[in-house]
């Protein structure tokens, strides 16, 4: 009971006006508890536990949960698991579907709303790609996020990897990374790639006149899935049999879904709005409860958490 009263103080301690900047560095202690939550009710959905249940297991009052979902995702507890349930995934399936067939046919070329971060990409060439990067100079730092701890990666071009890490497992994240680009010269600069987690985990500052620069290191098949999954919308959801066909035929869905899976800047592009026909969230490189956490702050963020 003590545990419970000292951290639920400490949240209180915290609390803000939701509509504020996020902290990062309070978004990344959220989240541990949005990920504690969520591995007990994944454990535990047999029995429906409530607010109070959850709240118990992750040693704060019901009501200090509710203040830490709101700041995080501006949703309630409640509001939070309905946007990441089984039926709400296949209502955002069905729902989805006009809205990417609109947006599959927005161009790339320059500038644009590709989605709600508002992002304009190059691609490396071929030969750069062939090469394992060699030549190329990678600057990364990790930083608190709203979704744990993100590495940041970033040539003078622009972003070019985002991976996400909980606690002690940085370096292997960081070797999972390099390993993508094995020639490249990676250079530790925490305060340089700062400004591009700001950029990117800060919606306040998602603004079209501003658009986040990024760099797609990859094959030419593995950038046209790229490309592809950064025209589904915030609070939206796609298939990989429905990306497969935007991107060559349906056929191609397990290759699509290899490509999916070596998106090498998540979040970004947003390789967690692909999920399985039938609404699954089937696998993520990053773990499946950092999917679930991803698509319910989202939710709250586009407003479809209803």
């Amino acid at each position: 009971m003590m545990l419970m009263d000292h951290a639920t103080d400490r949240i209180e301690a915290r609390r803000t006006d939701i509509s504020a900047p996020p902290s990062f560095a309070h978004a990344a202690e959220d989240y541990d508890c949005v990920r504690r939550a969520l591995a007990y009710l994944s454990e535990n959905w047999r029995e429906q536990p409530d607010v109070e249940a959850v709240a118990r297991a992750v040693d704060l009052s019901a009501d200090g949960l509710t203040v830490l979902f709101r700041r995080w995702a501006g949703l309630t507890p409640k509001a939070f698991l309905q946007a990441i349930t089984l039926d709400r995934a296949r209502k955002l399936l069905r729902d989805s579907a006009s809205v990417l067939d609109a947006a599959y046919e927005v161009g790339l070329s320059g500038p644009g709303r590709l989605h709600d971060l508002f992002v304009t990409h190059e691609a490396m060439s071929p030969g750069e790609w062939k090469t394992g990067a060699a030549g190329l100079k990678l600057r990364w730092g990790f930083h608190p996020c709203p979704f744990g701890t993100a590495l940041v990666m970033a040539t003078e071009r622009g972003l070019a990897g985002l991976a996400f890490a909980d606690a002690g497992e940085e370096q292997t994240v960081l070797a999972d990374m390099q390993r993508r680009w094995p020639n490249a010269t990676y250079v530790h600069d925490q305060d340089g790639t700062a400004a591009l987690a700001s950029r990117v985990f800060d919606p306040t500052r998602w603004r079209p006149d501003q658009p986040l620069r990024i760099v797609l290191i990859g094959t030419d098949f593995e950038v046209r899935v790229w490309e592809t999954l950064m025209r589904v919308p915030l609070g939206r959801l796609t298939t990989y049999s429905d990306l497969a066909a935007k991107v060559c035929t349906t056929k191609a869905a397990r290759a699509v879904g290899a490509a999916v899976g070596k998106n090498p800047v998540c979040f970004v592009v947003p390789c967690h709005r692909v999920i399985g026909k039938h609404g699954d969230l089937t696998g993520y490189h990053w773990g499946l409860t950092r999917k679930r956490a991803m698509l319910g702050w989202e939710a709250g963020q586009a407003g479809t958490a209803i």
